[in-house]
């Protein structure tokens, strides 16, 4: 890793290059002929699983602005069969930093263990060079021989961007127990060294589909002592979605000028209540990686100390930001056709709620009946009552939308069902519970359970 320039004359090289960065960018953009941006010129390559059709729930990709210090390539590097793009590759400006939550999963990745430890060893997220993701092959359980292929890719590309491979990040997504050819994507680095564009947020977007439907991409502003903040973010994932982490991708980028430790407090604080806070279907996966990137090319002032509080507005553009691309996981899970959100009230603590919101969210009665777009609140009650979590039977309160089920303990006096049927054809589903036990709250946002992800999951591989 390069250490941070010592003399006056590296720091003002260092400070020269990052002031440059943006008018490089914009040059490059502006010296473009009329038309000549492939993106606007030829259709968008083919992402994702042929043959599936676009979830109902689908929101369209936002525009991003380019980030002062990032550049992207995509490229297809042969990891799928039919065309389309399944390599990324994010270059950063010097000076980087890097934050990284990753799943929990007994059996992590090899590029998850590459991240995880270059971001925890000595200056871990100091210097952070370049991403690569590649979509199409997990490379998890795969030994010392994935290990290896993972070492190999960070190596290459850092020759090729001139830094440490420890400055190089890694991600993939795929299938499990297919050890990762790295020499597919060395065989593309000429290629995407070419291409590096600050403005490839959507082609980045469609390279890390898998079986997800539509790119998922999400944009915001802050301020940070007057000066304007950019914070920007893709993210995959469709199935194996659920609480801490999920098989998902998020990779974050900002033009923030912020420490590693002050990313990292910020990733955590907010994963919690977003990507921790989806579920498709209540598996975890092998592979599961947010990254958070900060470039300092904003001109803000440096932010070193966690719980400064020129940090208000960019923590709640952040959160807002990973809010987002959580629920387009969820808007786009395998063959869903709702989008759920669940609320508990009225628990013991805060791990109470979340347990309990998580059972609802996750039982495959309750997911089934939303499918079948049926009334049938009964079986939230049995969602609640399995966790053993503590719950006030004769106080307890459902509500689906306005409609109120049950309160007290009892049906609802008032429970038209005519009503609670027509609530129930609505797309967006809100089911709220009280279980009388305390003042704690949670909320998990889920989806339903149809015959399409059957249909999706029972030829994965095929």
């Amino acid at each position: 890793m390069t250490k941070p320039p010592s003399t006056t004359g590296q720091k003002i090289e260092h400070a020269f290059e990052k002031a440059l960065d943006p008018f490089a960018t914009a040059l490059k953009r502006a010296t473009r002929t009329p038309g000549s941006d492939p993106a606007a010129t030829t259709p968008a390559p083919a992402a994702g699983k042929p043959g599936l059709k676009i979830s109902p729930l689908a929101v369209p990709f936002p525009t991003i602005p380019p980030i002062g210090g990032v550049e992207i390539a995509t490229a297809r590097a042969g990891f799928y069969k039919h065309e389309r793009d399944d390599l990324v590759v994010f270059r950063f400006a010097r000076g980087t930093s890097c934050a990284g939550v990753f799943t929990r999963h007994k059996i992590g990745s090899a590029p998850v263990d590459w991240c995880k430890k270059h971001l925890t060893g000595t200056d871990g997220g100091k210097d952070v060079r370049a991403l690569v993701v590649n979509a199409g092959c997990a490379n998890a359980f795969t030994g010392k021989a994935g290990a290896d292929a993972a070492r190999r890719t960070a190596s290459e590309v850092a020759k090729r961007f001139g830094c440490r491979q420890r400055d190089v990040m890694l991600a993939s997504t795929g299938v499990i127990g297919v050890v990762l050819d790295e020499k597919k994507i060395v065989a593309k680095l000429p290629e995407i060294e070419n291409g590096l564009d600050a403005d490839a947020w959507a082609r980045a977007g469609r390279g890390i589909m898998t079986t997800d439907t539509f790119p998922k991409g999400s944009y915001a502003e802050a301020e940070i002592e007057g000066y304007k903040v950019r914070i920007s973010g893709i993210a995959k994932g469709s199935g194996m979605i659920a609480p801490d982490m999920a098989t998902m991708l998020a990779f974050i980028v900002t033009d923030a000028d912020i420490h590693p430790n002050v990313l990292q407090a910020l990733l955590g604080l907010h994963v919690r209540t977003t990507f921790n806070s989806v579920t498709v279907d209540g598996d975890t996966s092998t592979n599961d990686t947010a990254l958070l990137f900060a470039t300092g090319t904003s001109g803000a002032p440096r932010i070193g100390r966690v719980g400064d509080r020129r940090l208000k507005s960019f923590s709640a553009a952040l959160d807002k930001v990973m809010l987002d691309l959580a629920h387009q996981l969820v808007r786009d899970g395998e063959g869903a056709t709702k989008f759920v959100k669940v609320t508990v009230d009225g628990a013991a603590s805060p791990a109470s709620a979340r347990k309990l919101a998580k059972s609802i969210a996750d039982s495959p009665l309750v997911k089934t009946a939303i499918a079948g777009e049926d009334a049938n609140w009964g079986r939230v009650v049995m969602a609640v009552g399995k966790t053993e979590e503590p719950v006030d039977r004769d106080r307890l309160g459902i509500r689906f939308g306005p409609n109120v089920a049950a309160v007290e303990g009892a049906p609802s006096a008032t429970y038209d069902e005519a009503k609670m049927s027509a609530y129930m054809k609505n797309p967006e589903i809100d089911i709220t519970v009280d279980v009388g036990a305390g003042r704690a709250s949670a909320t998990v946002w889920t989806c339903d359970l149809t015959k399409g992800y059957i249909e999706i999951n029972g030829d994965y591989r095929s």
